[in-house]
Parts: C-alpha cells; structure tokens; sequence
C-alpha cells in the first residue's frame, strides 16, 4: 500500500509569511502593482523594450524568495527589503522613469549601494561555509571581510565590463559620458612619442563625418566617453564594499552580537530530516 504524501499548501505559507513579516509583505505587494500598471502603460504606448524591462523587474523580485528556498538560508527582511527597492530604482525609476539623466547623483547612489550589498552577499556565503562544522578550515574576521570585499569589487567590475560591451556592441551609452575642459594625451605629441601634451581651456569640440561635414557638439567642453563614469561608479563601489566590510569584521569579532549587522547577513537554515519514500 503506498502512501499518499501531502503536497504543501503554498497559500498557507504565504499567509504565514505574511503575518511573520507584514511590512516586506506590504512592500513586495506594492512595489509589484507599481510594476504591473507600469507594464500595462508601456504596452499601451507601444514601449515593447520597457516592457520587457518590467517584465524582468517582475522576474528579479521572486529572486530573493526562490534562493532562501533553493539553498535554504534566511534572508533579513531588511535587506530583502533593500534588494527589491534596488531592483525598483535601477530598472523602472532609473531606466524607465530616465532617473540616471533627471538625477545626477541617482547613479552613483545605486552603485555605492551595490557595492554595500554584494559585500554583504559575499560575507554571508563565506560566514555561512565557516560556521558549518562539517569544514575543516576556520577563517579570521579580518579575512572574512577581506574577501567580502574582493567579491563586491569583482562584480562592481564585472557590471563595468558589461556596460563597456553594450555600449560597444549596441551604442546604449550605459557608461554615461562626461564634459571635461583639459585633457592630456601623448596622441598629440607631434614628434610621435611618449609625452603627453596637455590642452586647458577647451570650450567646444567639433565633429567631423565621413561625408565632411562638420558639427559643433555646443558641449562646452571636450567629450569624454564613459571613462570618469568608470572610475567614479567604481570608486563608490569601493566606499560602500568598505563600509560593509568593516561592519562585518566586528560582527564576526563579536560572534553574532551587533544587531545592525544582522539585519544585512544571511543565514543558513538547518536541514529538513529526511523523509523515508514507502
């Protein structure tokens, strides 16, 4: 006789998750009715790539959810709180809503905080593996930061390596341009060497097509193509690894003490006992 096993009901779950947690509940819901009505207008507009990146917006908000169930760990409901307004305020506010241009500093806010998170992602996954008795090495608090902060690095320039190749490839301009008024290059040294010549005071550039024609950019300044955008959205990358680097170095050090820490830090979940098949 074989018995019959009990599905799970997954409405129950999420009403006790609902009332575990009302306010990442409340945010879930309302940061995805915002994408839904979102969606409806830019296919009523005929926006199809906006709504694509609704649709992603959409598929990246169950990412959260679907990690604590695939490789059972816990994620603070602070930071899964700041994960989704993450996702919200780079695709639909940033892309969308065009925040990167109303904004100047909207970018550099999204990367310090993407440094701050993949930090705390990168710490979490080794805490994790060195709390777990079944290892045979033990990591130092000062290591553990060190390497949470290799990794938020690492990917800050992984992201950069994309966005040079979207711009390359497809002219999306995702590493945004910047006007600067002097620049130094050994380009223009005329007797073809290795000394820079400086040019200070540029007021304008002019652009010259294939066809002759000549265009003034009426910048106001010489055109720099994504470089200091590079450099400024890994250097806030930089500051926001640190910070939580620093914050998890004392967490460790203190073994689990500091509430503020906690509320960044995944943790892993005890394994379900095994059920015997009939």
């Amino acid at each position: 006789m074989k018995q019959v096993s009990e599905r799970p009901d997954h409405r129950k779950k999420f009403r006790e998750q609902v009332r575990e947690s009302p306010r990442l509940a409340a945010v879930y819901f309302i940061l995805r009715l915002l994408v839904v009505l979102m969606l409806v207008a830019q296919i009523l507009h005929g926006n199809f790539e906006n709504a694509f990146l609704c649709v992603l917006t959409l598929f990246l908000f169950t990412l959260p959810s679907f990690l604590e169930r695939a490789i059972r760990i816990d994620i603070p409901n602070t930071l899964e709180v700041i994960i989704l307004l993450f996702i919200f305020a780079a695709e639909i506010l940033g892309e969308i809503r065009a925040y990167y241009i109303t904004f100047p500093y909207w970018d550099t806010m999204l990367h310090t905080l993407n440094g701050f998170l993949c930090a705390a992602i990168g710490f979490s996954l080794l805490d994790i593996l060195n709390r777990n008795e079944r290892l045979t090495f033990t990591l130092s608090p000062i290591y553990l930061s060190l390497m949470a902060f290799c990794f938020s690095m690492t990917i800050g320039v992984l992201w950069e390596f994309f966005e040079c190749t979207m711009d390359q490839l497809f002219l999306l301009d995702m590493q945004k341009d910047t006007v600067v008024h002097s620049i130094g290059s050994v380009m223009l040294d005329p007797a073809g060497g290795n000394h820079p010549v400086a040019i200070h005071g540029i007021t304008d550039v002019i652009v010259v097509t294939a066809d002759g024609t000549q265009q003034s950019l009426g910048l106001g300044g010489y055109l720099d193509i994504g470089l200091l955008d590079t450099m400024k959205d890994l250097f806030v990358n930089f500051i926001g690894a640190v910070v939580f680097s620093a914050i998890g170095y004392f967490y460790v050090k203190n073994r689990g003490k500091g509430k503020f820490a906690r509320r960044f830090i995944p943790k892993a979940l005890p394994e379900e006992p095994g059920k015997k098949a009939e």
